[in-house]
C-alpha cells in the first residue's frame, strides 16, 4: 500500500507556501516530517497538520493558538485545553464580526460616494 508522501517542494506548491513558512513551521515544531538524508517527506500526518495550520492562520489565529488546536485535533488535549480553545474561538469570532461590520461600515460609505460622483457626472 503507497502512503501519500510529498517531498518539500511539493508541499510549497500544494499548499501555496514559501519554503521560508515551511521551514519556520518545522522550526517551530508544528510539521515534522520524515528526513532522509538532505531531503524530508510530509506524510498523511503532516498533511493533515498543514491544512489545520492553514485554515487557523484563515481564521486569523496566532501560531502558539494554532499549536494547541492541533493537539487537541489529535485527541491529546486536556479537558482545560479544550475549554481555553472554544473561549479563543468565541473571541476570535467576536473579532472577526467586528471587522465585518467595519468592511460593511466602509464599503457603504465607499458606494455612496461612488453614487453621489457618478450622479455629478450624469448632471455635468
Amino acid at each position: 500500500m503507497s502512503e501519500t508522501r510529498l517531498s518539500f517542494k511539493e508541499m510549497c506548491t500544494r499548499f501555496d507556501v514559501t519554503p521560508r513558512t515551511l521551514r519556520y513551521y518545522e522550526y517551530i515544531e508544528l510539521l515534522h516530517p520524515e528526513k532522509q538524508g538532505r531531503s524530508r517527506f510530509y506524510g498523511p500526518r503532516e498533511i493533515a497538520r498543514m491544512t489545520l495550520i492553514l485554515r487557523g492562520r484563515k481564521f486569523g489565529f496566532q501560531l502558539e493558538d494554532i499549536r494547541q488546536w492541533l493537539l487537541i485535533y489529535e485527541k491529546e488535549g486536556s479537558e482545560a485545553q479544550m475549554r481555553a480553545w472554544v473561549e479563543l474561538a468565541d473571541r476570535q469570532l467576536s473579532e472577526l464580526a467586528e471587522q465585518r461590520r467595519q468592511i460593511d461600515e466602509a464599503m457603504d460609505e465607499l458606494r455612496g460616494l461612488r453614487d453621489e460622483t457618478a450622479r455629478a457626472l450624469e448632471l455635468g
